[in-house]
This record gives structure tokens, sequence and C-alpha cells, in this order.
């Protein structure tokens, strides 16, 4: 049977009444899970001793030491969170929740479980990082023991570590782990690959090991010429990076010279530089291959020189220049709060990183939808392949790659991405969707008037502008559906002789009990075309024994500017003026058609699904309309046709000619901006004035000329 006495030599960091607890919880946890054993056979304490084992060699605290231990009791045995609550703390039950993986929830799939319980986890990271640390441990010794489980179950799990906890752990800058979750799910998802490419570079080992030795101490005599006390080591790369290089580069393996690489580890951050000087004067380096990432930090707070060089026999040499603090949190990451208690200025740094990226995951679980959108979100922002620009006051922000302006200006604020109007990419005025590149300064125009453009979404990259975007479309769509459901609810009680007013609360909580559904919900169904204003307003009257005849009157008022849950048909654009008639239609709420538009004809027979509707009588609103003209091939025509439109108060939103080769004639169609009916007769009117004009007419379909109507 496992003891605790397995890790203690890790434990003797922790004062002795911290120890105690530990212990006290190793012995709950081992009598909670009596009886109980994994899948190779051995007692089921021995999972989570180890995973404390893990955490205590990253120097947790005793709170999370004890949830490690506790962290399956919950969820495998009949004891409750407020048992452990009780006997433990409350912090210990919080931590021991947040890594449950909820398996007494059903969920509709597997990948909607997955991501649900994503969520779960990365919702209580943000509220507490060591649940994520706790989790990240378990899923290591999980990799370590897979062998026992089926191949399919080895190859799902492999999956989801390196789709999910591996970039986690890279993002939280927990290096070590990073590499060893990699490697050990690719030794389960390809393992010929894996066990061909080990003994590739096992072979390659001994055969580069007196250059590597060569190179090494060459480093180290330069870096002594120059006065810099720096310790040089030799670093192998881990099996999955090489073999992604392979294939993102379709390399051979023999192709690949840079799988060793060196680390030079110097007192301060003038020495970097110094060493940085060196090491060029002792190699050529590579153009574009050397990265400042201490004078600007990745985004989970590592810092180091990087540079590629010339080595010997054109070997190119992969160099790492950092100070030893930096070394500690290059290896532990977010986990050195805890692993080396000091006051240095870049862990706090490295700290309020973390903490800015667990807080924006609450932004994003408040504006998201269900959990599957909310882990797509997430997906994106965890691969740390990352564009660092500048605000104006010179503050640095890091962004997903092929992040464009609309990402800055959430990641800068949700407010300020909500209300962005224009943005300045260095100093000069950029379409929204532009792609931001490493040192651009990019200033965000802002009006309290403006709102997200649904077009957005199709661009940016980052889970928070995407999140936001996605909720306020979600938020305004909602609130236009349900006044937009009202007014046709009103309108089908009026036209069954009722009174709106007259209906009782009792009758919502019949139709609430019937549908499971709020009266705000029904509403916003019938405002976007799910449930048809008739049908309701009989329900809502179904208590009364007489109905009176359905007579149709009190029309819609139409002001052309509801927004989404009113839209004006494409096929007849509508304008003021013109006869119109309305048609609920699934999904997309009102459609208005004018009265002759031929793709109405098939529903004129059916009176549920048409209502009349009417415009707003004082308009102060400027509509699209299409017009088509066949005038003479003449010099100065279209100025002419453009001047008589302007002078007519009309703005032309676009412009296309047909022209026939020879021909004397040209045909053009206007896209025009009109107020209404009588405004578009006027400005038909100056056109026919004009000489070059043969023929003039309003085009209900650009695509059917058969459908227009000559004036």
């Amino acid at each position: 049977m496992p003891e605790l006495e397995q890790i203690s030599p890790e434990l003797s960091y922790l004062k002795a009444e911290d120890a105690a607890q530990v212990q006290a919880a190793f012995e709950y946890s081992r009598a909670a899970h009596e009886g109980q054993f994994r899948k190779s056979g051995e007692a089921y304490i021995s999972h989570p001793v180890a995973v404390a084992g893990i955490l205590a060699q990253w120097h947790l605290d005793a709170q999370a030491l004890m949830a490690a231990l506790l962290h399956d009791v919950v969820e495998d045995t009949p004891t409750t969170k407020e048992e452990i609550a009780a006997l433990f703390g409350k912090p210990v039950a919080d931590l021991v929740d947040g890594v449950s993986k909820l398996d007494k929830i059903e969920f509709q799939t597997a990948v909607h479980a997955q991501a649900e319980n994503f969520r779960k986890m990365l919702l209580a990271m943000a509220r507490d990082v060591r649940v994520i640390l706790i989790k990240l441990a378990d899923r290591l010794h999980n990799m370590r023991t897979l062998d026992s489980m089926a191949p399919e179950k080895q190859r799902r799990i492999a999956q989801e570590t390196v789709d999910i906890y591996a970039p986690i752990a890279n993002r939280l800058g927990l290096n070590s782990l990073y590499q060893e979750l990699d490697d050990l799910s690719f030794h389960y998802l390809y393992p010929n690959r894996y066990r061909v490419l080990a003994q590739a570079v096992k072979a390659a080992r001994g055969n580069r090991r007196e250059v590597i030795e060569k190179v090494r101490e060459a480093i180290g005599h330069k870096l002594a010429d120059g006065k810099v006390d720096a310790l040089v080591t030799g670093r192998e790369k881990h099996l999955f990076s090489i073999y992604k290089k392979m294939q993102e580069k379709s390399l051979a393996f023999s192709e690949v010279f840079d799988i060793y690489g060196f680390r030079v580890l110097v007192n301060d951050i003038p020495s970097c530089y110094l060493a940085l000087g060196c090491l060029h004067g002792l190699y050529k380096p590579i153009p574009g291959k050397f990265k400042d990432y201490i004078a600007i930090p990745k985004a989970n707070g590592y810092q180091s020189l990087h540079t590629t060089l010339f080595g010997p026999f054109g070997t190119p040499i992969e160099i790492q220049i950092r100070t030893h603090d930096m070394h500690k949190l290059a290896e532990a990451g977010v986990a050195s709060h805890w692993l080396y208690k000091t006051s240095d200025a870049t862990i706090n740094d490295v700290q309020q990183k973390t903490h800015q990226w667990l807080q924006s995951l609450l932004e994003i679980q408040e504006g998201g939808g269900d959990s599957a959108e909310f882990l797509e979100h997430i997906k994106v922002d965890l691969f740390p392949d990352e564009v660092y620009v500048f605000t104006p006051k010179g503050k640095i922000l890091s962004l997903p790659r092929g992040a464009t302006a609309v990402d800055f200006a959430y990641a800068v604020h949700t407010d300020v991405g909500n209300h962005c109007t224009a943005v300045k990419v260095n100093g000069e005025l950029m379409p929204m969707r532009t792609l931001l590149r490493n040192g651009d300064q990019v200033e965000v125009v802002t009006s309290p008037n403006a709102r997200p453009n649904p077009a957005w979404v199709n661009f940016v990259v980052s889970g928070k502008a995407r999140a936001h975007i996605r909720h306020y479309l979600r938020t305004m769509h909602a609130e236009e559906s349900v006044v937009l459901g009202e007014r046709l609810l009103n309108q089908a009680f009026r036209a069954l002789g009722a009174d709106p007013t007259q209906i009782r609360p009792s009758c919502w909580d019949r139709v609430h009990k019937e549908t499971g559904k709020t009266r705000e919900e029904v509403l916003t169904d019938i405002g976007l075309g799910k449930r048809l204003n008739i049908v309701v307003a009989r329900q809502l009257m179904m208590q009364e024994q007489n109905l009176p005849n359905p007579r149709q009157h009190g029309a819609i008022t139409i002001r052309g500017s509801e927004g989404v849950a009113v839209q004006l048909a494409k096929c007849c654009s509508p304008i003021p003026g013109d006869p119109i008639i309305a048609f609920v239609k699934s999904d997309q709420g009102l459609v208005i058609h004018t009265h002759d538009c031929s793709a109405i004809k098939h529903y004129r027979d059916d009176p549920d699904k048409w209502l009349d509707v009417e415009w707003e009588p004082d308009l102060h609103k400027m509509f699209d309309v299409n017009i088509k003209l066949i005038v003479l091939n003449q010099r100065g025509v279209l100025a002419k046709l453009a001047a008589a439109i302007a002078d007519e108060g009309s703005n032309i939103d676009n412009v296309s000619m047909e022209e026939e080769d020879g021909s004397q004639y040209t045909t053009i169609h206007f896209t025009l901006q009109v107020e209404q009916r009588m405004h578009l007769a006027r400005i038909m009117r100056a056109l026919r004035r004009l000489p070059e004009v043969v023929r003039i007419m309003r085009v209900k379909n650009r695509n059917k000329d058969s459908r227009a109507n000559t004036q």
C-alpha cells in the first residue's frame, strides 16, 4: 500500500503543522479509496500520492497538496464537497471541486462533455490558479501511466493532452511540464514515428557529441575572454518539437541540424547583451533569427535572448541567453510564485500577466454562448504565437498571430472595442480588418454612439473580441425581437377583436407551463418568426368561451430602422410610399415586401403567414433603390447623370455599366439613396429631361429585369 513517506523528501519545505494537515488528508483519502484499484492493478491511492508528489516538487502550499490527495474523493466515493469543507476547510473543498471531472452530469455529446469540463476547469482556475496546477499534475501522472489503457483510449487522452493541457502548460510558462506532456502525447499518438525518431536522435547524439563539446568549449572560452561570468550547458530539443519541425518544413531527420542548442546563464541583464555580443563575434549570426524576449517578454512572462549562429561545418546553432532568475521562471512559470519566494519585480510581472489572462477567461465566459463556443475561444488564446504592438502611450500588448485592429481595440478594453469607429496604425487611418505586425503603434478612435459591426466576427482572431462581438449581437437581436414580437402579438389580438391590455398574467402562466418559455422568450420567438403571433394570441385567449371572428386591422408601422428583427426584402427593395406587406420568416423575423413582389405570390393563399404593415408617416431616413437607364454613348454622360441626381438631394451608393462593342447606347445601373417614392419620382423626372437618356426604369431585382417597373 503506498504511503505518504514516498514523497516525504519533497515535503521538507512545509511547516510542521502544514505537514500534519497533509498527512491527515492522505489518511482520509486512503480510507475513502480503500478497495479501489487503477487499470494497472495498483491501489488507487497511488495516483493522488503521485500527483501530490509532483506538486511538492513545485513547492506548492499545503492546501494545494491536500486538494491533490483528495481530488478524486468527491468524484469516486460517496464523500461530498461539504464534508471536505468541514474537515479540511472551504479553500481545499473549492480546489477539489474545481478539479472534478463532472462525470455525474449527463452531456449530449462527448465534445460537449469535454468542452463543459474544460470550461469549469478554466473558470475555477481564473479564481485560483492552483486548480490548473493540480489538474496539470493529475494529467501528467495519467500520461506517465497510460500503458494500461486500451489503444483507442490512449489516443483519445493523448490528443486531448496535446490539444488542451500541453498548450495551457506552455501558456503558464511551465516549460518542462509542457515538453514532457508533448512527448508523451507523441508517444501514444504516433508510436512508430516516436520510436524511429527517438532512435535517430540517440544515434545523432553519439555522432555529434564531439562537435557539440567543441562548440560548448569555444563558447565558454569566448565568454571568459569577454569577462562574462556564465554557465554554458547543451540542451536537446524534445522529440515532438523536432517532429513538428520536420512536418511543417517537409524535412527528413538528417536535414534537421538544430536538434541541439546551448543555454548561457549569466548573473544580470547587462551581461545577457554582453554575452550576445561575444557570441556574435565568435560565429556569424543568421539574419532574421534573433529575438529579444527580455525587452519584450512573452505573454507568459518568459524572458531570454534567442539567436541562431552559423557554427562549425555550417551547422546552425541555437543559443538562449538569460539570467539565472529568468531560467527559474522559464522552467517553473506561474508555479515560481511558490517555488521561489522573492520580491523580484520580474516574478510579480509574471503573476500580473497570468492574472490578466485568467481574468480575460471570465470576460469571455460572461460574453460567450454554449460551452463548445467557449472552448473555441479559449483554444485560440492558448497557442502563444503572438504579435506585439504598442498603444499610443507606449504600452506593449500581445495578441495572437493574425490579430486585427479590432482585436487590439478589445484587448485595450471591452468598451473601446464596442465603440470603435476607426483605427490608426502608425499614424495612418487603416481599415478595421488590418492585420497587425510586430512593432505597430495602434490608436483606436471611438464614438459613444458606435456599436460592434456583425462583419467583425468574420476576421477577429482573439477569443475576447469574438466573444464580446457575438454577445452584443445576441443581446441586440433578442432586445429587438422582443419589441417586434410584442407589436406582432398586439396586432394578432386586435385581429381577434381583443384588447391586449386585458390579457391577465395567468394566461401567460399557462403558456409558460405548456411551452416551458417565459413571456420574453415567447415574444422573442414571435419576433424571429419561430412562433406565429396568431397562434400565441389564441393560446392566451383559450380561457375565453367565445372567440370573436378574426378581422385584420391595426397595421404595424415600419420605420426602416428597426435593425436585424425587421428586414427590407432584397428582391423588391421597398421604399416609403410603396404599398407593403410583411411575412414572418423563421429565424429572420419580419421581412417587408412590396405588394406586387413576385417572390411572395405563393404566400398569398396562407393568411397566417402575412401581416399588414404601413410606413411611418414622417420618416427621415435614406433607403436604397435600384434604377436602370439606357443612354446615348457619349462623352461626359455619366457626369451629367451624377450631377442631376445630386441636384435632387440623392447619394449614389453604387454604379455599374454595360456597354456593347460598337453600340451607340449604354446601359447604366445606379443604386441610389432616396427618402421615399416621391423623392425617387423627382429624380427620375430630372433624369428623363436629359436628352441623352433614352429610357429609365426602377428595378425591383437587378438580376431579373422582367420585374422592372417602367415609369
